[in-house]
């Protein structure tokens, strides 16, 4: 099988890996049982640039179940799984081309190998197969039925290009699916990032001043948890909707450049670029660490990070210490990459569950619809669907309507 990894050897510690996830992916493995039995994806190709981690093994396994012929490469070069890698290769004969660390040009090596068999579906986390499809890879686009996103930032691109008319097959949004975005990006991000900054730095949270760049799903969940951890949690915001919500939810709102004066820890989850810049540095409080959860290593300025300092060593793990010429010390996480999956394991199993039930789901739905080449959202049958499986799974009931209750809500004149 053609591959490309680390050590094949690391196989047998990634499949306990997978199988503890697999235990608490409940609806993903619903999902799997009936595709083995109705094989919905049987002779259809599928390429996958995602997080090569426990999760993503279980929905890639599912996508084999249900027939399809799998090539995974990886969305981010630090968050790749070895032993999860040699697994899906040695146990589920599935090809994989991630290696943990990988450079620029490996990485595009990989994204271009898991192009060469010519899906029938795509599958990407942060657009880099649809990107390189479209600009160097055209001549695939013919056999391309449709493809799936996973995150904001790419979704963001995905919708850039449909509205200037250069999209050329259609892409479902999973990320703005309810059973996505309202607990992958809130829950899953939430823990996850924590999770990173308490791996990679091991500091205290409570009593410190935590700053939140950008007040999303994703910029919620850090803000709650950290909050909830005893932080004194700052919020940075360029949407006034959204920063009056966080003010309402009893967090602080201000500019990013008086916010850093104060903060002990900061986190860029915003999608956009130089979200921390050269006055942020300038203004930053000695001994600040910084950290981003955003899909791509963007948002906090590093070079520019690297040109105002005197000195630069690695005091950690993954934790670069900047000496600025005044002789205060920066620390940056990752090297500005995602830190919930750079220096953690990414979101729990749980809760990947019903994001990549809506990968496995949106698969199906391509084959078996023709759709323009636009952006499209799941229906909202999938979303319940999701989500009644993954009530089911927890053991929980909920209220039923009746059918007067069906016909009050469905007839106009029964108001007073």
């Amino acid at each position: 099988m053609e591959c490309d990894i680390r050590d094949k050897g690391l196989s047998k510690e990634g499949k306990r890996r997978i199988e503890w996830a697999e235990r608490n992916m409940p609806v993903l493995s619903l999902i799997e049982k009936r595709f083995k039995k109705e094989r919905p994806l049987l002779g259809k190709r599928i390429s996958a640039c995602l997080h090569v981690t426990t999760e993503t093994a279980n929905l890639v396994r599912t996508l084999a179940t249900g027939g399809a012929e799998v090539r995974l490469c990886a969305s981010n070069p630090l968050s790749t799984q070895d032993d999860v890698a040699a697994s899906l290769v040695m146990d589920y004969g599935i090809a994989v081309f991630a290696i943990t660390g990988e450079d620029n040009e490996t990485y595009y090596k990989h994204i271009n190998s898991c192009l060469d068999f010519r899906p029938h579906i795509t599958m990407d986390d942060g657009a880099d197969l649809i990107s390189t499809i479209h600009s160097k890879r055209k001549k695939l686009i013919p056999a391309i039925l449709g493809g799936t996103e996973e995150t904001t930032t790419g979704v963001i691109r995905l919708r850039s290009m449909a509205k200037k008319g250069v999209l050329r097959y259609p892409v479902i949004a999973v990320n703005d699916s309810l059973t996505k975005h309202l607990f992958d990006n809130r829950y899953g991000t939430g823990q996850s990032t924590i999770d990173g900054i308490l791996r990679a730095t091991n500091t205290l949270v409570a009593g410190k001043t935590f700053c939140v760049c950008g007040y999303g799903w994703c910029g919620k969940g850090i803000a709650k948890r950290a909050d909830g951890m005893g932080a004194r949690v700052i919020v940075c915001e360029v949407d006034p909707v959204k920063a009056i919500e966080a003010l309402m939810d009893g967090f602080l709102v201000m500019p990013g450049v008086e916010a850093i004066k104060e903060a002990d820890i900061m986190v860029t989850v915003t999608g956009d670029i130089n979200v921390i810049d050269r006055a942020h540095f300038e203004a930053a409080k000695d001994g600040i660490i910084l950290a981003n959860s955003g899909h791509f290593d963007v948002e906090i300025n590093a070079k520019a990070l690297e040109e105002m300092s005197e000195g630069l060593r690695e005091v950690r793990n993954l934790v670069d210490e900047y000496t600025i010429k005044d002789g205060r010390k920066i620390y940056l996480l990752a090297k500005g990459r995602l830190v919930n999956l750079s220096c953690a394991e990414g979101h729990p199993p749980e809760v990947m569950d019903m994001s990549f039930a809506n990968q496995a789901l949106a698969a199906e739905y391509i084959i078996n619809n023709k759709l323009p080449a636009s952006v499209h959202r799941l229906p909202k049958e999938i979303d319940s669907e999701i989500a009644e499986m993954k009530l089911k799974s927890m053991g929980k009931r909920m209220d039923t309507l009746t059918e007067e209750q069906k016909a009050y809500l469905e007839e106009w004149q029964m108001g007073t």
